[in-house]
């Protein structure tokens, strides 16, 4: 019994020491975060089903990044630090109207608000203050889309 206790408890540790390493992020497959084109997968919790077409980002390697939301063109400066955090500065668009125009400011908010990004293989996470707040996937580099 006592040792099927200890087995228990070694495994759970493992599990957790695992689990909380940074070691978790998969830095293999991992794509750049200048260059690549990031398309918007999840925003706040809810996840999102768009062509790639639109609600896409790229930072670009002058401190600026640009993209398309549901049907404006927007860019902003940003900087990043070594320890992923990131500064996106006040965002600017083109002003059309579409019917997904309310998740849009909603993506400029929060990417206005990030305070650290993640890069876990194909995958951006934008955070605000350790939450996740938007989640982008891997869509194309410059080099894939120059090929």
């Amino acid at each position: 019994m006592m040792k099927r206790i200890a087995t228990y408890a070694v495994i759970t540790v493992a599990a957790f020491a695992v689990g909380c390493c940074p070691c978790r992020f998969s830095t293999k497959h991992a794509k750049p975060l200048v260059g690549t084109v990031w398309h918007l997968v999840q925003l706040s919790g809810t996840d999102l089903d768009y062509d790639a077409s639109v609600f896409n980002v790229t930072f670009g390697d002058d401190g600026k990044l640009s993209g398309i939301g549901a049907c404006n063109r927007f860019s902003a400066p940003y900087t990043t630090t070594e320890r992923f955090g990131i500064d996106i500065g006040g965002i600017a668009s083109t002003r059309m109207y579409c019917p997904e125009l309310d998740r849009e400011q909603r993506l400029f908010r929060e990417l206005d608000d990030a305070t650290h990004y993640e890069i876990d293989g194909p995958m951006l996470l934008i955070l605000n203050n350790g939450e996740i707040r938007a989640v982008f996937s891997a869509a194309e580099t410059r080099t894939d889309a120059e090929k």
